[in-house]
């Protein structure tokens, strides 16, 4: 069978959200993926267009997922890509999904402590969250917007909260 597998690097933009499922645990989150650019007359790196994909991990992925990543954390991500299409209240929408095969976090720009699980260890985070609003709300035909990033190019820098959210991590992230 012929998958289409991505490796991306970004920023979890929305908190993961663990639940436990018949089949299994299952977590997913947001991931706000912004290109950068040397832009050569002003000498100077500059965020270009943002991507957002949620990202889906099952299993024990799930669970130490959900235990280890936090809003804003930069991470790697290793799937399959899914593209959807749907129509929702008369409106074409599109989103890509990853099922996530592996995660981590991107040691380039800050540090993490790796710990081993060993069976029965008991693992922080395993609890329900309340679901998160996912959906991008419709935009203002006035061009006007009062909700924040509409999942598009996002204020200055490009990145919308995942940027406000890498801002304001100043110290390194330790995963216990």
């Amino acid at each position: 069978m012929n998958e289409t597998s991505i490796c991306v690097v970004g920023n979890v933009a929305t908190q993961p959200v663990y639940r436990e499922l018949a089949s299994g645990p299952s977590a997913r989150f947001r991931l706000a993926v912004t290109a950068r650019y040397l832009d050569r007359e002003k000498k100077v790196w500059t965020d270009g267009h943002t991507n957002f994909f949620t990202v889906w991990a099952n299993r024990q992925l799930a669970t130490n997922a959900s235990a280890s990543l936090v809003l804003g954390d930069p991470v790697i991500v290793q799937g399959r890509l899914k593209v959807r299409t749907d129509v929702r209240e008369g409106q074409n929408w599109t989103s890509a999904d990853i099922d996530a095969i592996a995660i981590g976090h991107d040691l380039s720009r800050g540090t993490s402590a790796f710990r081993k699980l060993l069976k029965g260890d008991a693992v922080p985070g395993e609890t329900a969250q309340p679901e998160p609003q996912w959906e991008t709300p419709p935009e203002d035909p006035t061009g006007v917007s009062d909700a924040g990033d509409s999942g598009g190019e996002g204020g200055e820098g490009g990145d919308g909260d995942a940027g406000e959210a890498r801002q304001r991590q100043q110290v390194p992230v330790a995963v216990a």
